[in-house]
């Protein structure tokens, strides 16, 4: 890391886990681009994207997926995906949200309601890209300590410069 002009500069590489099946898509590219270190496997979920050091894993679909592959097959292959990666993510991708985009999201969330699926609504391949790297970023090591230890002293500040909290330490006082 270095700093120019007063604001620091980090470039975050990492190495990414890809399905074949997206060997020659622009998910793949624009990963590359980044200098991410892009492997792919035949034994991971069709249209999975692993950070394995951040412990987090996406799987990309289509809203179109849902309507012609049916919600059953569908259902399928986001459950075995969720059986495997506990930190998982299915990336919806839809250049227009409408009606139908949203009734497929709604089917899709109540179908997997109370499991760990997390389901993210994206427009494009950048978005795509852009939100899979901050998830995977803020979840890897050493940042997630660092996260957790930054919310932990806002935490204490904020308890800390609390008028309720003063004002239990002047009852608590009053009370000795």
């Amino acid at each position: 890391m270095s700093e120019s002009g007063g604001q620091e500069q980090s470039r975050w590489i990492t190495t990414v886990i890809m399905s074949t099946a997206l060997q020659n898509h622009e998910i793949s590219t624009v990963l590359q681009r980044q200098h991410h270190r892009v492997r792919y496997s035949e034994s991971v979920e069709t249209g999975s994207v692993i950070f394995s050091l951040s412990g987090v894993a996406f799987i990309l679909s289509d809203s179109q997926d849902f309507l012609t592959t049916g919600e059953e097959e569908f259902s399928k292959r986001i459950q075995k995906f969720i059986n495997i990666h506990r930190n998982g993510f299915l990336v919806l991708s839809a250049a227009l949200h409408g009606p139908e985009e949203w009734d497929v999201m709604f089917r899709i969330q109540r179908r997997f309601l109370g499991s760990n699926l997390r389901i993210i609504p994206v427009h494009n391949t950048a978005e795509a890209v852009k939100l899979m790297l901050t998830i995977a970023k803020v979840t890897s090591k050493p940042r997630a300590d660092d996260i957790r230890y930054q919310m932990a002293m806002t935490k204490a500040q904020i308890i800390e410069n609390s008028p309720v909290w003063k004002m239990l330490q002047e009852y608590q006082w009053h009370c000795n």
